[in-house]
């Protein structure tokens, strides 16, 4: 693979995001600004793929290969890539801010995605130079497993964009969807119902956080939504559950639960904090 991806922000989703790209065989980049985030990011890549070894799903050689093709930074001026994917802090301002610095440094061809999981693409893409090189790339935890990649076009995005990134998440092993940019794309918006629901129910006293996992699991579903949500991170699915709320005018059936904005405050954010709707 020639091309050269860069991906900015070392937490979960940007970190999966590098390892798949690393074993998808392109040369990755791992930036963020936070060097320790950087040293756990490469220590979990890692032990995901030492995991991979152990059960037989990868040898040795590959994993040496993989690991060759990782690089780490906290210095944006070893960003020059041919592809940024973004995974940082849910803000738009901050986002436009850190393409347009890295647009200043590269080659004028370079393509920013952001993998935000409900921010409006087109909104993102009117803050930057070139809004046509702005795509939405939506990956899904954890990154280096799940298939699924919505390709989310802005107002703005061009067709040379938008190819460049359905051929990147197929050569990545994933199975690209192209949304329209609405609220929630399409996942975020279907799933919202899936947690809303069964929070609702608690709040209500008709059911446990267990009960729903177990009854839902058993109806065919991987997971039930609490131990979902506790996976993804609280502070996340709240977030995006706000986003769609907001964006939708505020109907009563997407309105955000209060049990899961006490996790927020109470820092209970799921399996990254040893502590969510279940203890870890």
């Amino acid at each position: 693979m020639d091309r050269i991806i860069c991906v900015c922000g070392a937490g979960t989703m940007g970190s999966g995001i590098a390892e798949a790209a690393a074993q998808a065989g392109f040369h990755t980049l791992l930036y963020d600004v936070n060097a320790g985030k950087l040293a756990n990011a490469q220590q979990n890549i890692a032990g995901n793929l030492q995991m991979l070894v152990n059960k037989k799903k990868l040898d040795s050689g590959s994993m040496e290969n993989i690991i060759s093709r990782l690089h780490f930074s906290n210095n944006m001026n070893d960003c020059i890539a041919d592809i940024f994917i973004e995974a940082i802090v849910e803000d738009p301002k901050v986002k436009a801010g850190l393409f347009n610095q890295l647009n200043e440094i590269n080659h004028s061809e370079v393509v920013f995605a952001t993998n935000t999981s409900s921010l409006s693409v087109s909104e993102i893409a009117s803050q930057v130079m070139h809004p046509e090189r702005v795509i939405g790339m939506h990956f899904f935890n954890p990154a280096p497993i799940m298939k699924l990649v919505e390709v989310i076009s802005g107002s703005k995005t061009s067709q040379e964009t938008i190819a460049s990134i359905f051929l990147l998440a197929k050569q990545m092993g994933k199975t690209p969807v192209l949304c329209k940019d609405a609220p929630g794309f399409i996942v975020n918006h279907v799933a919202r119902p899936y947690y809303l629901e069964a929070l609702r129910l608690v709040e209500d006293g008709n059911a446990t956080y267990e009960e729903i996992d177990k009854l839902m699991e058993s109806a065919g579903f991987k997971m039930g939504p609490f131990a979902l949500m506790d996976l993804i991170g609280n502070d996340i699915n709240y977030a995006v559950s706000c986003s769609v709320y907001n964006a939708l005018n505020k109907p009563e059936r997407l309105k955000p639960s209060a049990i899961q904005k006490d996790k927020l405050t109470n820092g209970e954010l799921g399996r990254k904090t040893k502590k969510g709707y279940y203890i870890y």
